[in-house]
């Protein structure tokens, strides 16, 4: 079974525009449930949905600005790190897909800091 829980970067086109998202999702069995945290002047949604094989699909809801539901449908990449898709809101659609992000950013950035620190003469 597809385990997608985690961080995840990812982009949206809406009229070949792209927007940057950071989406968290938690799974338990099939069913997901998470945050989505958009690059623009949306903001936070929450969301829901299910995964069944390598197929996704959720509906993302905005908690302050557009009350519209967003519904994603995509796949998953056999390595469970990359997903892809369609998004459609009323009228409106576009495509998306997202990365798994790193699991050890926080630790990657400190190390690359101390690398740095290293080189620089006392």
């Amino acid at each position: 079974m597809q385990d997608l829980s985690g961080c995840w970067l990812g982009t949206y086109w809406q009229e070949e525009i792209p927007t940057r998202f950071e989406l968290t999702l938690v799974q338990g069995g099939n069913t997901i449930t998470g945050n989505i945290l958009d690059d623009s002047h949306l903001g936070e949604a929450s969301l829901v949905g299910e995964v069944i094989g390598r197929k996704i699909r959720f509906i993302k809801q905005y908690l302050l600005a557009s009350r519209h539901k967003v519904h994603y449908m995509g796949t998953i990449s056999v390595d469970q790190n990359f997903m892809q898709g369609q998004w459609q809101i009323e009228w409106l659609s576009g495509t998306w897909e997202a990365h798994r992000q790193e699991d050890h950013l926080t630790l990657n950035l400190e190390t690359r800091r101390q690398q740095v620190l290293d080189k620089v003469p006392n």
